[in-house]
């Protein structure tokens, strides 16, 4: 290949690098109140499966029911037609689809581009995420080509949101599915065959298989509540003992976890766990987790995040949870697409060196 053809691309590039630069990339971390006086903190020797709030109507009021959430989807593809779709991988077992909004300046086509996605409401008790998703959805088609954040992550990448994976249990007041099932214990598992089986596989679970094999994502995440933590791999040991159990690309999640984590208002300031982040088998072994299961069987790196201290926080807390994310979440995007590009590069120089 002529380097008078190399030139333009390698500047272009060279170029696109150089505006990373300049992006707003950690916000510094702060100090703050705890945005709930309950007293329902994290803990590191809690064990998150044994919290199991009573959920009251009231606490509901102000969240979005599953008819309005589908509205609110629906009504955000019709708004933002130019950079999403709307469309969906499965249903629940009580027949609600389960919605996904890609958003992309080309949706709909396959393009050479890094895919992202976010899953929200994995526990029907936990829904922060659902909420949380939506305002990035908004935020996102509302400042696309005028905040240079907002349109890098359009133009360079292909962003799926599935909002709730779990709007049965959510309906329900419940952590697990309709069939009270824990949807995060039910991925077959690298240590535990028994959970392997895929005719056992709840609804829910086998939707996010099948969307992960066929969409090839290159990194997610998952949103929970209960703790203030970015979790990274493993989530188990082969002996189910709880210690540091790091997986052949720790150093890449440790890097994808810190900047959630320094991104955030808060979360690297926590004085349970250094830095804001844990490996999930040092924190408590799980099996069967959505987790680990994308990065073994999807290639997919996958963080788990615990956005929220409490589980189901009043509603009038929801825009504040939002804004201590807001960052930790594009800055999370474009730290992939920044990674994706500066790989692009090495091959042109690459290919460029065996051209000569």
């Amino acid at each position: 290949m002529a380097i008078s053809r190399i030139h333009p691309l390698f500047l272009l590039l060279l170029l696109l690098l150089r505006a990373f630069a300049l992006l707003p990339t950690q916000a510094a971390a702060r100090g703050g109140h705890d945005l709930s006086d309950d007293g329902d903190h994290g803990s590191v020797s809690r064990n998150l499966l044994q919290d199991k709030p009573h959920i009251t109507e009231e606490m509901t009021r102000g969240y979005m029911s599953n008819a309005e959430l589908e509205t609110a989807v629906h009504a955000f593809g019709s708004r933002c037609s130019n950079i999403s779709r709307v469309y969906s991988i499965g249903k629940s077992v009580n027949d609600f689809p389960l919605l996904v909004i890609e958003i992309s300046d080309k949706p709909r086509q396959r393009e050479a581009e890094p895919a992202f996605k976010f899953i929200g409401n994995v526990h029907g008790d936990e829904p922060v995420g659902r909420e949380v998703l939506m305002h990035l959805a908004n935020w996102l088609c509302d400042n696309y080509l005028k905040d240079p954040l907002a349109t890098l992550i359009v133009e360079n990448m292909h962003l799926h949101i599935l909002p709730t994976m779990n709007p049965d249990g959510f309906a329900l007041r419940w952590r697990g599915n309709a069939n009270n099932i824990d949807l995060n214990r039910d991925f077959p598992d690298q240590f535990f065959s028994v959970n392997n089986d895929i005719n056992y596989r709840q609804p829910e679970t086998r939707a996010i298989m099948n969307w992960v094999k066929q969409e090839h994502f290159t990194a997610s995440a998952s949103l929970h509540g209960g703790a203030l933590v970015a979790n990274y791999p493993w989530d188990g040991t082969k002996d189910t003992g709880k210690r540091y159990y790091g997986c052949p690309d720790d150093k890449t999640f440790r890097h994808m976890a810190s900047v959630y984590s320094q991104s955030h208002y808060n979360m690297s300031l926590s004085k349970e766990f250094e830095g804001g982040i844990t490996n999930g088998a040092l924190w408590y072994p799980i099996y069967g987790g959505m987790q680990d299961w994308n990065y073994i069987h999807g290639g997919c790196f996958e963080l788990t995040l615990e956005i929220s201290d409490t589980k189901w926080p009043k509603a009038a807390e929801l825009s504040v949870i939002w804004e201590h994310n807001r960052m930790s979440m594009l800055n999370l995007l474009a730290s992939l697409i920044k990674g994706f590009m500066e790989g692009y590069l090495q091959q042109i120089l690459a290919d460029l060196y065996l051209a000569q």
